[in-house]
């Protein structure tokens, strides 16, 4: 008897826990992972073509500040650049000076982390770049938000690549480069740097988070009947 009891017991202690565990598994999305960071960015007011004119105008600039030659034909490119910003009324000068400040910001808003999410259990979905393997399972990746991420294109702020290590029996057979997949783990705010190789050579990717999976699972988009049904908020 004392022992069915027991065994009654648990079962009720795993069913009333796993339900617990559920409702504090927080779904996240990349956004979620970007700090709120507000600053005055006055070059994101610019067009592209005031973007170009006004690097015309610095590239000439630095040139003359570190003792280089400068073409005529490369001098007039930066006064006519120079003549259509003050035409249109684009402060030079100003947005010069602010140069520093504003690519300090950026610097900060890109590899800074959202504190509160260090130590929470989360899912969240991306594409595996394989960093480790068991054989042929992968044991340990980076999360990237798109295709191509540190590989074809530049790679994404620190705060946007998560490096997974998962539990030896949850490890899943390599489908290759960039699988779309769901992670459920346990999130930490632990900046690093992984080298990662290519086939042309080797590139150090700095990281914001890293998490300890429990569960990789291929990602299944929400039918929209179900993201209909998703509070709102």
């Amino acid at each position: 008897m004392k022992r069915h009891a027991l065994r009654a017991v648990s079962l009720l202690m795993v069913f009333f826990m796993v339900p617990a565990f559920a409702s504090t598994l927080k779904e996240l999305n990349w956004d979620d992972l970007k700090p709120v960071i507000e600053f005055d960015d006055p070059f994101k007011k610019l067009t592209q073509d005031q973007l170009y004119y006004l690097g015309t105008v610095a590239r000439v600039r630095q040139m003359k500040e570190n003792g280089k030659q400068v073409s005529e034909p490369m001098q007039k490119e930066a006064d006519e650049a120079e003549q259509i910003l003050v035409k249109e009324k684009v402060d030079i000068e100003g947005l010069f000076a602010k140069r520093a400040e504003v690519r300090e910001m950026r610097r900060k808003k890109a590899e800074s982390v959202v504190p509160e999410l260090n130590g929470k259990s989360v899912v969240m979905p991306g594409f595996v770049l394989p960093l480790e393997y068991a054989g042929t399972k992968v044991t340990e990746f980076l999360l990237v938000p798109w295709v191509g991420a540190c590989i074809h294109t530049p790679p994404p702020p620190a705060n946007q690549i998560v490096h997974v290590v998962v539990d030896e029996n949850q490890a899943r057979e390599s489908k290759g480069l960039f699988e779309p997949v769901s992670v459920t783990g346990t999130m930490f705010t632990k900046r690093m740097s992984k080298s990662l190789y290519l086939v042309d050579g080797s590139s150090d990717i700095n990281i914001g988070y890293s998490m300890q999976a429990s569960m990789v699972e291929p990602y299944k988009e929400k039918k929209e009947t179900e993201r209909n049904q998703q509070p709102k908020g």
